[in-house]
């Protein structure tokens, strides 16, 4: 049974959620079809162009990403308090970057004058898009939609592209986030697309390693297939890693740069092909700090997901019973 989407993102919980879409049938229509031979190659990259170009429209920072042949990984952190500060102008000009919006929100924006009973009704939609910029929901539904219409397009056919809705996880304990972020950098070299994690591409680990995003590219080019009306604001980087944990509030990842790209590439040799069975030098401190084995790491990292639904359906059944 499925479970409404309000009882599974619950800031008062955690901002930090892993977010998994994949395409219909798992077929690869994101990447290379092994039957026809015929690639796909590039729709990796509208979805890794669109992650970003939407995460500066919306109020969800992007912890790590990973775009596969048939699905894509997110781990997003969601920050609703920064909409806060957004003037009726900004909400307006995120929200119609990527919705034509009604007559009178375009009567707004091109300066005609407004009567009473029209800046009433502006006030009213200015306060539903702001809380729809801070919605998950509306943040997946900007991302998938948009992609398939464009696949389908190309492919000159109609229907379902993704696989019903996308599931999110949340991610309760700094350790939780630490393994879903290396579980999703890692994807590619667990599936053999990559040797190592930092020449994996449409990955937030070489993003993060190469800066190779170009935003007038990706602009350009979401505005010619339809999927962007206009963008005229600067692009978010990645959500930056902190050196410290701190006792006030936490705006980046609790962790440091050098410790997770120590822990990403020890995790990368014990599960690559020709590697396994290799045993460290030694344990990486992150991991004493966390209290954690190199077992217990291992298992994390490279089993987020099936770990994940066992004590999913544990706590379902709990909840059941009660």
């Amino acid at each position: 049974m499925t479970v409404p989407r309000d009882r599974l993102v619950s800031l008062a919980d955690t901002p930090y959620y892993h977010i998994v879409s994949r395409c219909v049938r798992r077929t690869f229509l994101c990447g290379t079809d092994h039957q026809t031979g015929q690639s796909f190659e590039h729709r990796r990259q509208w979805i890794e162009d669109r992650i970003r170009l939407l995460s500066s429209l919306f109020t969800v920072d992007i912890c790590a990403y990973a775009v596969m042949s048939n699905h894509y990984h997110l781990v997003i952190k969601l920050n609703p308090d920064e909409a806060l500060d957004w003037s009726q102008d900004d909400v307006l000009a995120r929200w119609c970057s990527v919705f034509k919006g009604p007559l009178i929100v375009r009567k707004y924006l091109r300066g005609d004058r407004l009567d009473t009973a029209e800046k009433n009704t502006l006030g009213t939609l200015v306060k539903l898009y702001r809380k729809r910029l801070t919605d998950l929901s509306w943040f997946m539904k900007c991302l998938n939609e948009p992609i398939a219409r464009m696949a389908n397009r190309e492919d000159d056919c109609t229907g379902h592209f993704w696989e019903g809705r996308f599931r999110s996880q949340a991610l309760l304990t700094k350790e939780a986030l630490l393994s879903c972020m290396a579980y999703v950098d890692l994807n590619p070299v667990r599936a053999n697309m990559a040797d190592t994690p930092e020449e994996a591409d449409h990955t937030s680990l070489k993003e993060r390693a190469r800066p190779a995003f170009d935003p007038a590219k990706a602009i350009q080019n979401q505005i010619s297939e339809g999927a962007l009306f206009s963008f005229n604001l600067s692009i978010k980087p990645l959500l930056h890693f902190e050196e410290t944990i701190k006792g006030s509030v936490q705006v980046g990842l609790p962790f440091t740069w050098q410790d997770y790209l120590h822990l990403v590439d020890y995790t990368g040799r014990a599960v690559h092909p020709s590697k396994r069975g290799s045993t460290p030098e030694h344990l990486p401190s992150i991991l004493c700090r966390l209290g954690l084995s190199n077992h217990d790491w291992l298992t994390r990292s490279t089993q987020f997901e099936a770990i994940y639904e066992r004590q999913y359906s544990r706590r379902k059944l709990k909840s059941i019973a009660a």
